[in-house]
């Protein structure tokens, strides 16, 4: 009998994309694992966005396929297991007057239906998952009052409501202060260790990161580099910039939380 946490949370297998004759993305070959906590870094135009999409079937590879759990990403339907964070959820209106329980909520739709009455075990998820991000005093501002960093809290608690064993951050931090986006990557680390959850986080923030980070993946139009966070930081900062193109000084920290 296979055991189902031997299956990697994600396979993406010789998966190439391009945009007519632009290629963004060639012969990329991964595993994520279950419980761990993937850092993707890379330029910009590295392709890190079109692979997060590519993963969760919102883009169709050229060559090469994604599974999700051992399944193939287009016939994956069950969706409740992946939660997805984009960019500030640029997407979401902050002027739409939704307070804060009522956005995260939002994240129930597809369980209980779109004009569905909350059930008391629904509304009991939505307080569980305001908690785990320590929102709950915020629950009934509306979306838009409160700062950049507690609104990626709110999106990312919204992804958090339907219980996903996979969450997938793209670049949370984007228009963060610094002293929030401290506060942010404790909190994924706290979600990571107590509810074991797989993580997929995509960050320009690498010394900051690797702080927090199980594993590392460094993208640009293929995969440079992909290992534990030790061996990530041994890399030498000349192999670095030379994945970046411009300097970069890789830090060394002792991992005392882990």
């Amino acid at each position: 009998m296979v055991n189902k946490k031997n299956i990697p949370a994600v396979l993406v297998d010789d998966l190439s994309f391009h945009y007519g004759e632009k290629n963004v993305l060639e012969h990329i070959t991964m595993e994520i694992t279950q419980g761990s906590f993937l850092g993707l870094v890379g330029p910009n135009g590295s392709g890190k966005s079109s692979l997060i999409k590519c993963i969760l079937g919102l883009l169709k590879p050229q060559q090469g396929g994604v599974y999700l759990f051992g399944e193939k990403v287009q016939k994956f339907n069950d969706w409740e297991k992946v939660g997805y964070v984009s960019q500030k959820a640029n997407s979401f209106n902050t002027a739409f007057p939704a307070t804060a329980f009522e956005v995260v909520s939002m994240g129930l739709f597809g369980k209980v239906g779109l004009f569905r009455f909350l059930k008391a075990t629904d509304k009991e998820k939505v307080w569980e998952a305001l908690r785990s991000v320590n929102m709950e005093e915020f629950a009934q501002k509306n979306i838009g009052e409160l700062s950049g960093g507690q609104q990626q809290r709110i999106f990312i608690a919204r992804a958090l409501v339907s219980d996903p064993e996979l969450l997938i951050l793209d670049e949370p931090t984007v228009g963060v202060d610094v002293e929030s986006s401290a506060s942010f990557y404790k909190m994924l680390d706290s979600l990571h260790r107590e509810k074991k959850m797989t993580l997929v986080l995509v960050t320009h923030d690498v010394g900051v990161m690797t702080d927090y980070v199980t594993d590392v993946a460094c993208l640009n139009k293929q995969i440079h580099f992909h290992g534990n966070t030790k061996e990530f930081e041994e890399s030498s900062s000349e192999n670095m910039s030379a994945f970046y193109g411009h300097h970069v000084h890789v830090l060394s920290h002792d991992h005392e939380h882990r």
